[in-house]
């Protein structure tokens, strides 16, 4: 599923080529993603201007002149930058066609993701009012996963999973954060240390930087907005590596199911 870094890279794709260019056309192919796109949408976008492209959470943000679109990659999404006489591809789903010959085209196989358009605050929206702090912000740091984590039994990995207390940290992220923080994901949150959460909520950043420099991480279905898929798979430390040698201590990754999602952990470096 793309994360926040898949996301983020995304956005930072399409923004030269989208941003200052007008809307031609919104061509819808497959309304029926996650929900379904708006039939009058087409006819609200068609002719405004991309003023900016904005992340929050998986969300990206395409601002426009007199409002907001709002696209979820979902699990298997992506959104390209491609000629806009490109032939239509199995799971082409949207066209979002600019004034400069270009399009932008969502490509996603098991339609999870989705297309919203507000004319309000996009914070505001009902998917993205109740969302936690960015990661990436300032405001996630070691006090706030200290205070977070204090009352709470929930496991460490499921907490950094919940968007209602930290946006964007999916299943690959959490994983490598954990295990650059050395901590094992099945730790009650409350258990930890004031120098453990510091030091996870380090690793979070760092995790997400990273895989941010090198395009996110492809495992099966996405790509940027380039086509190019990315590279962060090959510095995963733990993620989908069950059974082969932790690459700092040599002793064999394991795997366990949390929440009903696969979960990896050296248990020599992390304790």
């Amino acid at each position: 599923m793309p994360e926040l870094p898949e996301v983020e890279t995304t956005r930072r794709g399409i923004e030269p080529h989208a941003v200052g260019r007008r809307i031609v056309a919104l061509a819808v192919h497959e309304p029926r993603l996650r929900w379904r796109v708006r039939d009058d949408m087409p006819g609200l976008v068609a002719g405004q201007r991309v003023l900016h492209t904005k992340r929050r959470a998986k969300y990206l943000l395409i601002e426009l002149e007199s409002g907001t679109l709002l696209l979820h990659l979902g699990m298997s999404g992506s959104l390209r930058v491609l000629p806009a006489e490109t032939p239509l591809l199995t799971h082409d789903h949207f066209d979002l066609v600019l004034d400069s010959g270009s399009t932008l085209r969502f490509n996603d196989p098991r339609r999870f993701g989705s297309l919203h358009y507000t004319t309000g605050d996009p914070h505001e929206h009902p998917l993205l009012a109740t969302l936690a702090p960015e990661p990436l912000d300032a405001a996630f740091n070691g006090d706030y996963l200290w205070r977070t984590t204090r009352r709470r039994r929930v496991t460490i990995k499921q907490l950094l999973m919940n968007s209602k207390l930290v946006v964007g940290v999916g299943n690959i992220y959490a994983s490598e954060a954990l295990f650059r923080a050395k901590v094992r994901p099945r730790r009650q949150a409350r258990s930890l240390s004031r120098v453990e959460v510091a030091r996870l909520a380090r690793a979070v950043r760092t995790v997400l930087a990273m895989a941010i420099r090198v395009g996110g991480t492809t495992l099966r279905d996405y790509v940027g907005a380039d086509g190019v898929p990315g590279y962060f798979k090959q510095k995963l430390h733990v993620y989908e590596r069950a059974g082969q040698p932790c690459r700092k201590c040599g002793t064999l990754v394991r795997q366990l199911t949390q929440g009903q999602r696969s979960t990896y952990y050296c248990p020599t470096c992390q304790k």
